[in-house]
């Protein structure tokens, strides 16, 4: 075959997909720590294009909001997001520590486009026009157009000194996934970010090769010390004056005598 066969070449790069409100600091940092010869590119991508993104090759993996395309797209669900009412601060509702549905039957609830939960139906009345984004319903609460339902790390995005949240007990929730385009098998960069985002150890026997852990200094002078401590041999030895002779007796004791002392007379009847 002529030429180099990059098919198998490690790539210069992983670039990773986050969806708005997740935050993937600590799985950058892992990575960083142990491939600092492979940089990760964070690719910032909308909720709704992320799937299409992975499936055109647009990054290795992705942190992506369920559901996705199986037949495209492999994924691992990661957590599960509370949902929360984001409303003003001097709304009624935050005198209670959360909320259900139907305290919000007499609302006006805004449903942006952008939308990530599932209804079968929206609690409220719904407002005369859906909001483009979600920061544009963010917005619109602001003024006191209505309430807004969203993931909570979404509300924690567009936090705002006059907004406040409330935890909906009742409402549908948001799942956040890695996922990565289907290939038999998984490359090996997207299998180091599995690995780091399930919590396995450096030492892991998925995954890439590693190097067997090796023992500290501490351990190596341990074990020798045990190893001059038994002579090297397979017994042990007895201590001075205690080794045992040929038919079980002591050494130092006569034949047919008593080890450490005199044989005395018989004592007369």
């Amino acid at each position: 075959m002529t030429g180099s066969d990059t098919s198998s070449a490690t790539p210069s790069s992983f670039r990773l997909a986050y969806v708005p409100g997740v935050t993937p600091t600590k799985w950058v940092r892992v990575w960083n720590e142990r491939l600092p010869g492979t940089p990760l590119e964070l690719v910032q991508v909308p909720a709704a294009e992320a799937s299409r993104l992975l499936a055109d090759g647009g990054a290795e993996a992705g942190l992506v909001r369920l559901p996705v395309d199986r037949d495209v797209l492999s994924a691992i669900p990661l957590y599960t997001e509370t949902t929360v009412v984001v409303i003003p601060k001097d709304h009624v509702a935050t005198a209670a520590e959360d909320v259900t549905l139907a305290d919000l039957a007499d609302e006006t609830v805004l449903h942006p486009l952008d939308d990530l939960l599932d209804w079968e139906k929206l609690p409220g009345s719904p407002a005369i026009e859906r909001p483009a984004t979600t920061a544009d319903a963010i917005e619109l609460v602001a003024a006191g157009v209505g309430v807004l339902l969203v993931p909570q790390s979404l509300a924690r995005l567009h936090h705002r000194k006059d907004l406040t949240y409330r935890p909906v007990l009742d409402a549908p929730e948001s799942r956040v996934a890695l996922s990565w385009p289907q290939e038999e098998p998984t490359p090996d960069l997207v299998e180091e970010f599995i690995g780091i985002v399930r919590g396995r150890t450096v030492n892991s026997t998925r995954g890439r090769a590693v190097t067997p852990p090796q023992p500290s200094a501490k351990e190596k002078a341990k074990a020798k010390a045990k190893r001059a401590g038994t002579g090297g041999s397979t017994g042990r030895k007895s201590a001075p004056g205690k080794q045992t002779g040929a038919g079980g007796r002591r050494g130092g004791a006569p034949k047919g005598g008593q080890a450490g002392g005199k044989r005395g007379k018989p004592r007369g009847r």
